[in-house]
């Protein structure tokens, strides 16, 4: 699951790369045509395409620079801009005129924006359109539909570069956000486990304590005092004992529809779409401890082992069963599977399941099958 916001952004990146490549091949085609019917030089040819592989180039390294943070303007950007300059300046005919391939300027222009403030960016683009109009211009053709088409490509190129990071930085924001949400709920499960320990002990510890120290004092002085107050101790001490197994107990004992539920919401916090069909309300309440632990770990499994996008939980004739399509690529060996209710090569929360589920006669197993799903299934003792 982690690697889910590493995968988006290889995939937003490498789409960029693509568009990049395509309009790099389209550019170096014009150029050598144009170059084969003697409308350029050979000797411009090839510095019109070096200028543009150094754009290009450049581009995909500083838009992995930028893809995570703004950072300061750097040589990278210096040279690519020195060679959309270039660009600009190498002209190439076509029906009697130049043409000027501002594109490139405004691809440039985009990644200043993920480095430099928006007014900076926005004086920058302003003197990238005066002067490429100008140029235009100076060549004939109406100063207003060239004006109106330079800031067209000055306003969109760069507004989809902003969108394109934009997106990465809310796909990773969601998955942080979703691993602060699991720390905190550790964490509040820790604090008020260590606020019931204290609210049980604390009380009884300082009682015992104050009585130690007077039967301390007292040995010497009243034997059968002294003794009484020990045996007071002993008693505390007993009933400490007892209210923190029953403590122990009640933090160890689940709720099924609370599992249910909990694995429901952190499967799909987690971006696994969890369907659950569970009607358990006849089952004793052993049963339902016993099936609460299965739910817990086979989410937990899920989580951790694998990279499913959806999940089913369905509960039926005594049987529970969890299925996920998590091991699509992975080649199954016919030995993995249930033996004798333990899995082949499970981790030990799974063969604690096993043993748990045996040893109140029910049956456990879990493994992948043949249609690239993990299944787990666990049958509660009649």
């Amino acid at each position: 699951m982690a690697t889910r916001p590493e995968t988006a952004k290889k995939i937003l990146i490498y789409w960029m790369d693509g568009m990049v490549l395509l309009m790099g091949i389209a550019f170096v085609a014009t150029i050598a045509v144009a170059a084969q019917m003697s409308m350029i030089g050979w000797v411009g040819a090839a510095a019109s395409i070096t200028c543009l592989t150094v754009v290009l180039v450049m581009f995909s390294l500083i838009l992995r620079d930028a893809f995570d943070n703004r950072p300061r303007p750097t040589v990278k950007l210096l040279v690519s801009g020195v060679a959309v300059v270039a660009v600009l300046l190498l002209p190439m005919p076509r029906d009697g005129s130049f043409m000027t391939w501002e594109v490139v300027a405004y691809l440039w222009l985009s990644v200043v924006l993920l480095h430099l403030p928006f007014w900076a960016t926005a004086l920058m683009g302003t003197a990238l359109v005066t002067a490429i109009t100008v140029m235009q211009t100076g060549h004939g053709g109406p100063w207003q539909a060239v004006l109106l088409i330079q800031l067209s490509g000055a306003v969109l190129m760069p507004l989809a570069m902003w969108s394109w990071r934009w997106l990465w930085w809310t796909i990773r924001d969601a998955h942080d956000s979703q691993a602060a949400k699991s720390r905190l709920a550790v964490a509040e499960e820790r604090l008020r486990f260590a606020r019931d320990l204290h609210d049980l002990l604390g009380h009884s510890l300082s009682v015992i304590t104050l009585k130690s120290e007077l039967a301390a004092k007292l040995a010497t002085k009243d034997a059968a005092k002294a003794a009484a107050e020990m045996a007071d101790v002993r008693r505390l001490t007993g009933e400490s004992l007892t209210e923190v197994q029953l403590a122990v107990d009640g933090y160890r004992s689940l709720d099924l529809d609370e599992e249910l539920a909990r694995a429901r919401a952190v499967l799909e916090a987690a971006g696994t779409r969890c369907v659950v069909e569970a009607g358990t309300g006849e089952l004793p309440p052993a049963a339902r401890a016993l099936l609460a632990w299965v739910v817990r770990e086979g989410a937990t499994n899920v989580l951790k082992h694998s990279s499913a996008s959806r999940c089913s939980i369905t509960f039926a004739d005594g049987v529970l069963e969890m299925r996920n399509d998590g091991v699509h690529g992975t080649k199954i060996s016919p030995e993995y599977g249930a033996v004798n209710g333990t899995p082949n090569g499970a981790g030990s929360g799974l063969r604690g399941l096993a043993e748990r589920m045996t040893a109140a006669g029910g049956a456990f197993s879990a493994g992948p099958v043949r249609d690239g799903e993990f299944v787990l299934r666990a049958r509660v003792p009649a």
